[in-house]
């Protein structure tokens, strides 16, 4: 059975468009009435069916997310001890779990914030879990100063960063100083302290490191969890999370 006259078209219409720089050099492969012919079969095959543009554009980006997500585990694998211990993010639940979930997030992101909860419930149902918590400011200066006192709370003895953590999470509002030392101060953490640690070169480094670590898997935003060598990016359901829990699991 033959192919129908417009499928036939459409074939010649994209082998056109491909093969265009491929004709570019080669300046004798068509006459120019040759070249007037094919453009107008192209535009003509466009115009009378616009949904190939609009299918072919889905494609190409479902394909685009394909290949930064198999980068991305490519580069999970690569960077395993930087995302799963690194000395100096906060790990909630299990120490010794045997799954790890990696969060990436800002304390100004609408999406973190309402991820919380889920994170939240997922540390108190599965007592195998593991959760390294990775702050990753990218909404401004707010933002910056936020993840300062964050990682400056880590340093302090007590255990108190999970509480503060949840404060400023849990936080609507212009995250100023003055908010941000007042939480501190209600989780039972010594402000003084916090401030001369916010302001460390260590602290510094530990953003430059997040940073540099986020662009590396091509981590674009938050909130974005790393499960297994899977990445996810921008907000999800909880059960998305439990599968590749599960699936990390060998399940």
């Amino acid at each position: 059975m033959g192919f129908p006259r417009t499928l036939i078209g459409l074939w010649a219409a994209f082998a056109f468009l491909f093969a265009a720089p491929v004709m570019a050099q080669e300046k004798d492969a068509f006459s120019p009435e040759q070249r007037k012919q094919l453009e107008s079969l192209v535009r003509d095959i466009l115009v009378k069916n616009p949904k190939i543009l609009i299918e072919a554009m889905h494609a190409l980006e479902e394909q685009q997310q394909q290949e930064r997500l198999q980068a991305a585990s490519a580069a999970i694998r690569q960077n395993a001890k930087a995302l799963m211990d690194d000395g100096f993010s906060f790990v909630a639940g299990n120490p010794k779990g045997d799954v790890t979930l990696v969060e990436f997030f800002d304390y100004r992101c609408g999406y973190c914030k309402q991820m919380q909860p889920a994170v939240l419930d997922l540390l108190k149902q599965d007592g195998k879990l593991r959760v390294v918590l990775k702050e990753l400011p990218v909404l401004g200066p707010e933002s910056v100063l936020a993840a300062r006192a964050a990682i400056a709370a880590i340093q302090q003895p007590g255990g108190k960063y999970m509480a503060y953590h949840n404060a400023m999470m849990a936080f609507r509002g212009k995250l100023d100083e003055a908010q941000i030392l007042r939480m501190a101060k209600e989780a039972g953490l010594d402000t003084d302290k916090l401030k001369a640690e916010m302001a460390s070169p260590r602290t510094s480094g530990i953003i430059q490191e997040n940073l540099k670590l986020a662009e590396t898997l091509g981590i674009e935003g938050t909130p974005a969890f790393v499960i297994g060598d899977n990445l996810v990016p921008g907000a999800t359901s909880p059960d998305t999370l439990r599968m590749l829990i599960q699936k990390a699991r060998g399940g």
